[in-house]
Formats: C-alpha cells, sequence, structure tokens
C-alpha cells in the first residue's frame, strides 16, 4: 500500500490538511490558484457527514488565516446525500455559510448521473440562500445544454468538465469528437454568460479552442479561469499563468485517496494513457 501511495502522491497532496496547505502555499507561490477537496464520499453515518462538514469549515479557516488564494469544492454523497436532502444541505449550509465570513467560495462537485438531480437541487437552495456557492457540470450528459441555461438563468458560477463517470448512451454522449463539439458549443455559453465559469480541462484541443473563442469573443483572460487536476499537466498549469490566464488546480487529499486514484484510472481508458504520459512528461 505504501508503494502504491507513492504513486499516487503524484495527485494527491498528502493526507493531512497541514500537508495540502503546504502544498497551496507552493502553488500560490507560483500564480497558480487552487480548490481544496477533502477526499471522502458515500458517507455511512450522519455522524461521519457531519465530521467531514467540520474538516471543511476548518479548511476554510486555515485558508484565510494563512491567506491562501484557494476556495473549496466537496462532494454531496459526502455530506450526507444518500441520508437525505435536507440533512445534506444543513452540512453544505454551515460550510458555505463559514465561508462567506472569509468572502470565500465553495464548488460543489458533480458525481455519478443518479446523484445529478439532487446535486442541483442541493445547489439551488443553498445558491439561493447564500449566493456563494458554485456547481460542477459534465459536457457529455445529454441533459447539461439544458442545465447551463438554467444556470445562466441563476447567474451562477460553473465548473464545466467533460465527465468521466461511466455512464449508458441514453445518458451521456460516448463519443469523444461529440464530447469535446459539445463542451465548445457550452463553453462558448458559459463565456458570453459575462459570469466568472472555470473551464475544467486537460485537452490541449479544448484549451486552445476556449482561449481562441475568447480572444474572438473580446472576453478578457482575467473574466473567467482554466482549472486542472493537481499532478497532470503541471507545466501546462504554470504556462496559462504566464499567457495570462487565471489557473486554478484541483488539490485534493486526505486518507481516502485510494477510490480517487483508482477512479482516475478506472473512469475511462484514456486517463490511464494520460496520468501514464504525464508521468514520463512531467
Amino acid at each position: 500500500m505504501s508503494f502504491l501511495f507513492r504513486f499516487a502522491r503524484r495527485f494527491v497532496a498528502g493526507e493531512s490538511i497541514q500537508a495540502a496547505l503546504a502544498e497551496v502555499k507552493r502553488l500560490n507561490d507560483s500564480g497558480l490558484l487552487v480548490t481544496l477537496d477533502f477526499l471522502g464520499e458515500n458517507v455511512a453515518s450522519r455522524e461521519e457527514a457531519v465530521k467531514a462538514a467540520s474538516t471543511y469549515v476548518t479548511m476554510l479557516e486555515e485558508i484565510d488565516r494563512l491567506k491562501l488564494k484557494a476556495n473549496v469544492s466537496l462532494k454531496l454523497t459526502q455530506m450526507g446525500l444518500d441520508m437525505g436532502e435536507e440533512f445534506c444541505l444543513e452540512q453544505v449550509e454551515r460550510i458555505v455559510s463559514r465561508a462567506a465570513d472569509f468572502s470565500n467560495f465553495v464548488r460543489i462537485d458533480m458525481e455519478g448521473s443518479g446523484y445529478t438531480d439532487r446535486t442541483l437541487s442541493v445547489f439551488e437552495k443553498a445558491y439561493k440562500k447564500l449566493g456563494n456557492v458554485g456547481i460542477v457540470l459534465q459536457a457529455y450528459l445529454h441533459r447539461t445544454d439544458k442545465d447551463v441555461d438554467r444556470m445562466i438563468e441563476l447567474k451562477a458560477r460553473v465548473r464545466l468538465c467533460k465527465g468521466a463517470y461511466a455512464e449508458p448512451a441514453t445518458i451521456a454522449i460516448k463519443s469523444m469528437p461529440k464530447i469535446r463539439e459539445n463542451y465548445m458549443k457550452l463553453t462558448e455559453k458559459l463565456l458570453k454568460s459575462k459570469i466568472y465559469h472555470g473551464i475544467a480541462t486537460h485537452d490541449e484541443r479544448l484549451i486552445k479552442a476556449t482561449a481562441a473563442l475568447a480572444g474572438q469573443l473580446g472576453i478578457a483572460k482575467d473574466a473567467f479561469e482554466f482549472q486542472m487536476l493537481y499532478g497532470i499537466r503541471p507545466k501546462r498549469h504554470l504556462e496559462l499563468v504566464r499567457e495570462g490566464y487565471n489557473m486554478r488546480v484541483y488539490v485534493p487529499f486526505g486518507t481516502h485517496w485510494l477510490p480517487y486514484f483508482y477512479r482516475r484510472l478506472r473512469e475511462r481508458k484514456e486517463n490511464v494513457f494520460f496520468i501514464i504520459s504525464n508521468l514520463i512528461r512531467g
């Protein structure tokens, strides 16, 4: 297991909050923004959910104390979504309220399609009450075009990603060229909304297409941000900063690193080749 963690360590900023915060500081010093994620999902009890929420509160307090340029991302199944939306919402509002005390921001991650409607329901309730919370949408889902329209209507901040959960063709686009096509269609809508969104991709074709589109639309480089996972294409992270873009790194930490690491490899065969190639390239 220790050998496996050494391999996974490239993609996980340690097991403790202290290790994660030190890595956030290093990234900030390089000009990078961060979203910090405490690993864990599908908790088995309300007590676990409350404890996870408390960890997020501590994370926000430490981010403020250390004056780091970071927000937080969380998964609703870690907040007890399987135990009911209202209970989950209580945990989320506790975190988002604490973030508001520091003028900070919380991102709600999107999980598999079985959770999409409930995730959006909890998000909208928290957003309408507190405001300083955003959502993740997945470009490969057939439904996302309408979900993007809804988020723009709400003036909510979106992180757009391709999506990596294994979904059937009835729910998700299966062809990578078609996913890229839809990703750019949605990106255009988001950029035109003049809301500060996150364009989350490691795909160089999509990065270049987004930069070109923003230029064509007269969208300033600091009017949106690129986002990538910690440990994947780190040199490109810094290049984007040098090119004048805001670049945010998704930094996970915690003892539940094994499911996260396996999912990076399991969800799509492209991830295996991508991670291996990045291990070689650096």
